[in-house]
């Protein structure tokens, strides 16, 4: 990109990327208002040159930015917890969570977490989970489940009373159905944002 486009343009094409990510864009009089530009003239121009140089595409008569730009930059050089070492700075390619978590599946949905009974496994109060929607799960997957009519999550588990689910918190206890338990999706993944 920094060869191709010009300052002006990749600014354009940032603003294009922070406003409408995965979604179609605007009109181009509403790009104009809500990027402050006088003419809607300009942003035509901004566009045509984006979609000739493939940062965006058209389908379905909607223009939308090219998923390639979309995500941040994977570093191929991997981040040790432990003492700290040389990074190498290679970056591969850009990488987008949506894509790793499969957040545009229909049967993908994201949750926000609340209380600290999966601590244990490093799933905090605030974090979100991203849930494959699925009617079974296998010992041990960590699952949102609805017991006694009632969502929760935990780590599905079975011994010789039946199966029941288990908080990753030594604090609670293990959760047993009074009616029914059922299995609503697995957890898939755990975002946290720091700052």
């Amino acid at each position: 990109m920094e060869e191709i486009l010009t300052k002006k343009q990749k600014e354009f094409f940032e603003k294009l990327k922070e406003e409408f990510g995965r979604k179609p864009l605007a009109s181009f009089e509403k790009i104009k208002n809500s990027f402050g530009y006088k003419s809607k003239n300009s942003v035509k121009q901004y566009i045509n040159i984006l979609k000739k140089n493939n940062f965006i595409f058209s389908e379905d008569n909607n223009y939308y930015i090219n998923h390639d730009y979309l995500g941040g930059n994977l570093v191929m050089s991997k981040v040790k917890a432990g003492f700290a070492s040389v990074m190498d700075d290679k970056i591969e390619k850009r990488i987008s969570f949506d894509e790793i978590l499969n957040l545009n599946s229909p049967s993908t949905f994201v949750f926000k977490v609340s209380g600290d009974s999966m601590c244990e496994i490093g799933i905090y109060d605030g974090d979100y989970v991203t849930v494959k929607k699925t009617p079974s799960a296998n010992i041990g997957d960590i699952v949102l489940a609805v017991v006694d009519n009632e969502f929760t999550l935990k780590t599905y588990k079975k011994d010789s009373k039946g199966y029941y689910l288990q908080p990753e918190n030594k604090n609670y206890p293990v959760i047993r159905p009074k009616l029914s338990l059922s299995i609503f999706g697995i957890v898939t993944g755990v975002a946290r944002k720091i700052l």
